[in-house]
């Protein structure tokens, strides 16, 4: 019986603790795969044994109380602790088991992290991944992520930011758009260009260094605003204008001739791909294993290079 109370008393600190961090109930019960009815329950069960209001709810609000605060605190160590014994005992042969949900940008989830992806599924049969593809900046908590990869800057700074590679990124066009302007021979004339835009990136202005580390501020007149960079990629191929691309998506392309390199010499900054993951105590060996493999692979996978900038 002891034991029973036991775990139910830990199942009712993490499910509170999901409550406070995802914000409400109806969240709490989407990311634990339960119905609002039974998260509602757990929290009316927790405040009975404790004598307390842990939460104040109002039609389009929810807040902690004094008693909510410190039981949250003390609910996110004892929780924590639990999940930590648990992945031990459950992992004596660290083998990764369970769960792990990771947000990765489009382009590097559909193409070059699926082999180490499949490969580490592999290795490890005990585990799963819940592969999530977009490109906006990640929400642990909303979106229940255990770890992201990002591309570009990192603005949030309550995570864990790992650099694990660079991506080289080159202005490209079709050899008729490129010769619009012939001969092309500085910066400035790429002004005079149509261009596609990748708007996560660069809209209407563009930076470009060269190898004695001269950078240059080019204006661009945009025909076509998008934040994909297949179809950024399929528009110049259509010849709507020039593109800065990452450049191992047009490799291709460029050993075909449909698209061309313009003014080589200069470059757009590379852009760097970082591991984030939220602070916390303790961090489950099905993570800590999935940092190890992208630090180790990520630098060798087709179009990266070693990172050379450190949040």
């Amino acid at each position: 019986m002891k034991t029973t109370e036991r775990i139910d008393r830990i199942e009712l600190l993490e499910t509170f603790v999901r409550i406070v961090e995802a914000g409400s109930l109806s969240a709490a019960a989407r990311q634990l795969a339960l119905t609002q009815a039974t998260v509602s329950r757990r929290l009316k069960t927790l405040e009975t044994m404790l004598g307390v209001k842990l939460l104040l709810r109002t039609t389009h609000a929810m807040s902690l109380t004094e008693d909510g605060e410190h039981c949250y605190q003390h609910a996110r160590h004892v929780a924590g602790s639990w999940s930590a014994l648990e992945d031990e005992l459950s992992n004596a042969d660290n083998q990764p088991s369970g769960l792990l949900r990771v947000r990765a940008p489009h382009a590097f989830g559909q193409d070059q992290l699926m082999a180490p992806l499949i490969n580490m599924l592999a290795r490890y049969p005990g585990l799963n991944v819940e592969w999530l593809l977009n490109d906006k900046s990640p929400d642990f908590i909303a979106d229940n992520l255990d770890c992201a990869i990002h591309v570009g800057d990192v603005t949030n700074p309550d995570t864990v930011a790992i650099q694990l590679a660079e991506v080289p990124r080159i202005a490209v066009a079709t050899p008729e758009v490129a010769a619009r302007v012939n001969p092309l021979t500085r910066p400035s004339e790429l002004s005079q260009l149509p261009w596609v835009s990748v708007s996560s990136f660069y809209r209407k202005a563009l930076i470009l260094a060269n190898q004695k580390g001269e950078t240059v501020e080019v204006t661009l007149s945009p025909r076509l605003y998008t934040d994909s960079l297949y179809a950024a990629r399929r528009a110049a191929l259509g010849g709507v204008g020039a593109v800065v691309l990452s450049a191992w998506i047009v490799e291709q392309d460029l050993r075909s001739g449909a698209l061309v390199h313009i003014l080589p010499e200069w470059q757009a900054w590379p852009l760097p791909v970082w591991l984030l993951y939220p602070w916390a105590s303790y961090y489950p060996v099905r993570l800590r294993m999935f940092i190890d493999l992208m630090r180790e692979v990520m630098p060798g996978v087709s179009g990266m290079q070693a990172g050379k900038r450190q949040r």
